[in-house]
């Protein structure tokens, strides 16, 4: 029988992306593929295409509450004995992990069984998680080429780029086309797989904002948290502007290729759609993480002049309506934006990710 290839990935759908689109790169090269996910991933996981899906208990240490802190460890354990278990059952060709605390209990039994391991990161600044098991797997594939990592860690890394998936490459075969004078103006609005409430109020406000002329061009997609949902919708039929809102779009890919601007978070596997794709943006990097990475992964954009970048604090919605009247008053500087963002792109990150576990002495093999 084959012996499997385990993808570990979980939490949120940027973990599960990249993870998604590798397992569709090792399915058309023959390989079996199974993914290892945490209770919280079930959301995302639903078109995973994994031969089979393993639950394995995990937790984060978001709290300074030594109860809490005892209960995540107790949970981690678990989560690390159960893998080991599975580990032996499934003798995987190899192991990679995709970031974020539930890849932490398989990949580290994978460590301890000597399985071949990798980890992806997305991010230009590496993740708690994949810091920690950067010094125990054997190669590392970024997404972006990293900061601030020490010699050993660094001889490790091949920069393959973020995976995105089939529907991506899809959507980055429509040519971006700007809005023109009088035309349709597609906006879409999104914090990333979990939302993100801050553009609830603040897109709604900007909208607003914006000259009469260019609302009655605006068509609206924005990704709402669902208790946000209403008083989004809301506020768009009071401005009169006809918006689509929704918790989650699974066309989000198609979305962005119809969109003549987006307006997000600068999360790993957004910001490499956008390039993919090749959409002018403006980028509003999460200002509450730990270690800034998505200001990291904006900043490379914003150098190739493929975006606009503005720290939260800093966007009102006056000068968010006044950046999106810009953009989509000038139908050249739009153009210009979007092909910045297309050359910063890597579409083969998934073939360039499966060459990568592929090569590993056990993978290779397979059986």
């Amino acid at each position: 029988m084959t012996r499997p290839i385990l993808l570990c990935a979980g939490g949120t759908g940027g973990h599960l992306f990249p993870a998604e689109a590798l397992a569709h790169e090792l399915h058309a090269r023959g390989h079996t593929v199974h993914l290892v996910t945490d209770e919280r991933a079930g959301r995302y996981a639903g078109s995973f295409p994994a031969d089979e899906t393993h639950v394995v208990p995990s937790a984060t240490f978001g709290s300074k509450n030594p109860v809490a802190v005892l209960r995540s460890g107790l949970k981690l354990w678990t989560g690390y004995r159960g893998a080991i278990a599975l580990m032996k059952r499934l003798r995987p060709a190899a192991v990679v992990g995709f970031g974020g605390y539930p890849t932490i209990p398989p990949m580290m039994a994978a460590v301890q069984l000597g399985l071949p391991t990798a980890i992806h990161e997305q991010n230009a600044v590496m993740g708690r998680a994949n810091k920690f098991l950067s010094t125990r797997v054997r190669r590392i594939a970024a997404g972006i080429p990293q900061s601030n990592t020490d010699a050993t860690v660094a001889a490790k890394i091949t920069v393959t780029g973020n995976p995105v998936r089939p529907a991506v490459l899809d959507a980055a075969t429509t040519p971006y086309r700007p809005s023109r004078e009088g035309e349709p103006f597609e906006l879409v609005v999104f914090g990333g797989s979990q939302g993100a409430s801050y553009f609830s109020d603040a897109a709604p406000a900007a909208v607003k904002l914006m000259p009469a002329g260019l609302r009655a061009r605006l068509r609206v997609t924005q990704q709402a948290r669902a208790e946000d949902e209403a008083k989004v919708v809301a506020a768009y039929r009071e401005i009169g502007v006809p918006a689509d809102v929704s918790p989650f779009f699974k066309d989000m890919a198609a979305r962005i290729a119809k969109a003549h601007l987006v307006v997000s978070r600068a999360g790993a596997s957004t910001v490499s759609e956008l390039s993919v794709i090749g959409r002018p943006s403006i980028l509003v990097p999460y200002p509450y993480a730990l270690d800034h990475d998505q200001a990291a992964n904006a900043e490379r954009l914003q150098s190739a002049h493929g975006t606009i970048v503005s720290k939260q604090a800093d966007l009102t919605p006056e000068r968010l309506a006044g950046l999106t009247t810009m953009i989509a008053n000038d139908a050249d500087k739009a153009e210009v934006m979007a092909a910045a963002a297309k050359g910063e792109g890597i579409p083969e990150a998934a073939r360039l990710l499966a060459d990568l576990v592929a090569s590993m002495p056990d993978a290779a093999a397979r059986r």
